[in-house]
């Protein structure tokens, strides 16, 4: 599941930045305002990846959105041959990983030894220190999957701009090749293009199933959740941090796999939830609607009105 969720996030990010794009077509601020769009999820991310959860991706995907907007003032088959050019890189650093990118294995051994040790009994700056020490570490996962990240950027925003988005017929001639050929790949071991095969095609599944009116009915609970990604994300960390750090109830590496999911699985119940409910209220996520106002720089409306809540 792990990496096809990261493909998907990355393929929805992508395909959110050229919409984007494309609705700010007539403003004269269209480029300030994406820039300054990345800027604030940059400072998000850095503050997530330091005071909160060192496994941040938003600082990558702040980085990679830097790097694919000038992108998007091109033609499709730059966009098209950009993401092929990047999904290659990523394959072949695969197939030859880079020397020197990765720790020894004695090192990384050790980072988890103590990692056990402080995350599970350490106090908020014993967490912080080690935290911040481990950013090296964490910083070469990231450089090892960079390239995919800006291909399937670039892969999602050539879906919106191609219209396949809005394709049912479309999608389903995605969604089956891509699913048999993607679990083919995997059954033979071979992985990273396996998992963007599979990421594709159950991506592609979601969205032909929710163009119809009963899909859409089927599916409908997950719309709020995905409406407040930005704050669902962090709130995952900050509950996630008191469950298992020292500073909270202190259960890293204490617990099996059923208990964890049992776990996961509550605390993604109640977002479902909460989700709903806050929605119901207000246009946006909190998170959202901080993002939206510096990106912005005016004050954005949060309140419903009641014909809105209605509707």
């Amino acid at each position: 599941m792990e990496l096809k969720a990261f493909a998907l996030f990355s393929l929805l990010f992508g395909a959110g930045l050229a919409i984007q794009f494309d609705r700010l077509a007539n403003s004269e601020r269209r480029t300030f305002l994406l820039l300054r769009r990345l800027a604030v999820l940059l400072v998000f991310g850095v503050i997530h990846l330091c005071l909160i959860w060192n496994g941040d991706i938003l600082t990558e995907y702040a980085l990679a959105g830097f790097i694919v907007l000038p992108f998007l003032f091109g033609p499709r088959w730059l966009l098209t041959l950009a993401a092929l050019a990047s999904l290659a890189l990523y394959l072949a650093m695969q197939a030859f990983p880079p020397a020197g990118l990765f720790p020894g294995r004695t090192a990384i051994w050790r980072d988890v030894m103590d990692a056990n040790r402080i995350y599970a009994t350490g106090g908020f700056l014993d967490v912080l220190a080690f935290r911040l020490r481990e950013i090296p570490l964490i910083a070469s996962l990231h450089a090892f999957v960079f390239l995919r990240t800006i291909g399937l950027f670039l892969v999602g925003a050539l879906a919106w701009r191609s219209g396949i988005l809005q394709n049912a017929r479309g999608l389903l001639v995605i969604a089956l090749p891509a699913i048999c050929l993607g679990a083919a790949l995997l059954y033979f071991g071979i992985e990273p293009l396996g998992n963007i095969l599979l990421a594709l095609g159950y991506g592609a599944a979601i969205l032909f199933i929710a163009s119809f009116g009963r899909g859409k009915r089927l599916l409908g609970w997950a719309a709020p959740l995905g409406r407040m990604a930005f704050t669902n994300y962090v709130a995952q960390s900050l509950i996630f941090g008191w469950i298992f750090y020292g500073y909270g109830l202190g259960l890293f590496g204490r617990l099996g796999i059923t208990q964890a999911l049992a776990i996961g699985i509550a605390v993604y119940v109640g977002q479902v939830l909460f989700s709903a409910w806050w929605l119901r209220h207000y246009r946006y996520g909190p998170i959202e609607w901080l993002w939206r106002t510096l990106m912005y720089g005016a004050l954005q409306p949060m309140l419903l009105s009641r014909v809105e809540g209605v509707q």
